[in-house]
């Protein structure tokens, strides 16, 4: 999929386009890209970064990166996308002008957009005024109970089994491995330390079953309670992994929450019970 960043990086096409934030590319979002996909022409997604509800003021936990979101939208088959920087300026900037300055401007013809889409000013513009302009609007409904913030809450609650059915695909934490206390190693379970994007959701604390780089994982996401620790560290361990896992980039999916974390009266009581994780992490099923 080729990524542009201006509209003048797109050679001159005429092109069916989807447009939306597609914060975490979840199977409402799927919905939109496909109607785009099945309109015939070159189809490339417009998306923005960084997300306009942060640029607005407004707190907002991501359920991607931008590099993520731009490798699930490639998996989802589009053939382009153009980021579109979202400043306080495009922000205020009137829905027609908007519509004249980047969408026309990359030959869009075309244009799939969920139903409650809304663009622009003041968030004044909508599909029917798309549709005015002389585009060919596909309009999207929405699939009753999947949304970004529907798979936000029960993120937040652990519950990455629900999550996954209304993401389609496993829920996930990324981050690039740093220098931890290395103390899962002389426990004899090694553990990559994740430092996470600051606004990126971080799933409930716990103990997950899940999978990084091809290899079973059990995850820690906490603050190491027997160790008496007050940080949040989000800690996998790839089952049967040998590497230097240090400056890399992790996609962790979460396929299942094990337990809480907590403490242990003793270190041998601990190992025994991260033992059991691995096991179950082992033997656990993919979600989706």
């Amino acid at each position: 999929m080729k990524v542009a960043r201006r509209p003048e990086e797109l050679p001159a096409a005429e092109r069916a386009v989807a447009i939306g934030s597609f914060d975490g590319v979840h199977l409402g979002h799927r919905q939109v890209l496909d109607a785009a996909r099945s309109a015939g022409r070159l189809a490339t997604v417009v998306t923005f970064w960084p997300h306009p509800r942060l640029v607005l003021g407004n707190r907002v936990e991501l359920l991607s990166t931008l590099d993520r979101r731009l490798e699930l939208l490639d998996d989802a088959g589009m053939d382009e996308a153009l980021v579109v920087d979202f400043t306080p300026e495009l922000a205020r900037r009137e829905p027609d002008a908007f519509a004249e300055s980047i969408l026309r401007q990359i030959g869009a013809r075309a244009i799939a957009v969920g139903e409650n889409f809304r663009f622009g000013r003041g968030a004044s513009g909508d599909p029917s005024l798309l549709a005015k302009l002389g585009f060919d609007v596909r309009l999207v409904p929405t699939l009753e109970g999947i949304s970004s913030t529907t798979i936000r809450a029960l993120l937040r609650e652990g519950d990455v089994v629900a999550a996954a059915r209304l993401l389609g695909r496993p829920a996930e934490v990324e981050g690039t491995v740093v220098l931890g206390d290395q103390r899962g190693g002389t426990l004899g379970y090694p553990t990559a330390n994740l430092a996470v994007p600051p606004d990126l959701l971080v799933p409930a604390y716990g103990i997950y079953a899940g999978s990084a780089l091809g290899h079973r994982a059990a995850i820690s996401i906490g603050v190491n309670p027997h160790y008496g620790g007050d940080e949040r560290r989000i800690e996998p361990y790839l089952l049967d992994f040998e590497g230097d896992l240090y400056g890399r980039r992790l996609v962790v999916e979460l396929w299942r929450r094990l337990r809480d974390e907590r403490a242990f009266a003793s270190e041998e009581e601990l190992v025994a019970r991260i033992a059991k994780d691995v096991e179950e992490a082992r033997s656990a099923d993919r979600p989706v």
